[in-house]
């Protein structure tokens, strides 16, 4: 069975992890608007299905140190959009600054590796 699972690339894993995290801020965000316990339980069973897409990405490469930064870049992209392109919500210069030094982190982290 967990063999299986490493048919499937790593990226295909995360992006799908990814897209349920991104799925969690916006559910996340629109509990903080109008809090109901349904809503809450529904939050929850997303990011729950986001953790799970990401253990499989762990099967093709098991270091966590550039697989959890590879992810963690991922989720704030994810974060930053859904806040941005979805919510209309405004960041400064410094904090897009922020993101473009993480997206360099995550290159140098990943260029280690070699």
């Amino acid at each position: 069975m967990l063999k299986s699972l490493t048919t499937i690339p790593a990226i295909i894993w995360f992006l799908l992890s990814a897209i349920f995290f991104a799925a969690g801020e916006y559910l996340s965000k629109t509990w903080g608007n109008k809090p109901g316990v349904g809503l809450a339980f529904i939050v929850v069973a997303v990011y729950a299905m986001g953790t799970l897409a990401w253990l499989p990405a762990l099967l093709h490469k098991n270091q966590i140190a550039i697989m959890g930064t590879a992810w963690l870049v991922m989720a704030l992209i994810a974060t930053v959009s859904v806040g941005v392109f979805v919510f209309h919500e405004k960041i400064t210069i410094f904090q897009w600054l922020g993101v473009v030094l993480a997206l360099a982190a995550l290159i140098l982290i990943g260029s280690l590796e070699k």
